[in-house]
């Protein structure tokens, strides 16, 4: 399990970034990390998307980033709602953010910038609203962890 690669710093690191990114907008993040993956990470970020009842937020705004640890594949992926207001484009660049940090092995780090950025573009196209409620746990899911 991907779990030991993050010390409990690096995950506080991490869900302190989603719930400060989620205070400002509707829109939900998650962050799930497994070890391997044995199919496009892409297709694999998908089913965990549904796995963790992602796909059933009421604005359609949420965004998962899926890191495959020791294959070293991510995938960033948003569903329909805030998919259609970015593009392709953005998920790329907060990719290359995310990888740029990798390979300094600085990974708590490169998630939370991703995480922060993420956050700035749901601010944008979901503001929070007052009767807004966390719909999705901010903590990180591991392997084939569900919560």
């Amino acid at each position: 399990m991907a779990k030991e690669n993050f010390s409990e710093k690096d995950q506080a690191q991490i869900v302190a970034a989603i719930q400060a990114a989620e205070k400002e907008t509707s829109g939900e993040i998650r962050v799930h990390i497994e070890s391997t993956v044995s199919v496009d990470p892409i297709e694999r970020a998908k089913e965990v998307f549904f796995e963790l009842g992602m796909h059933q937020t009421e604005q359609k705004n949420a965004v998962l980033i899926y890191l495959a640890f020791n294959d070293h594949k991510l995938a960033i992926i948003g569903d329909a709602g805030i998919h259609q207001k970015v593009g392709d484009d953005f998920w790329q660049a907060e990719k290359d953010l995310m990888v740029n940090h990798f390979k300094k092995n600085e990974y708590a780090l490169g998630l939370s910038l991703a995480i922060e950025q993420v956050g700035e573009k749901l601010k944008v196209h979901f503001p929070y609203q007052k009767e807004d409620v966390n719909e999705l746990s901010d903590t990180i899911s591991f392997g084939g962890q569900h919560d």
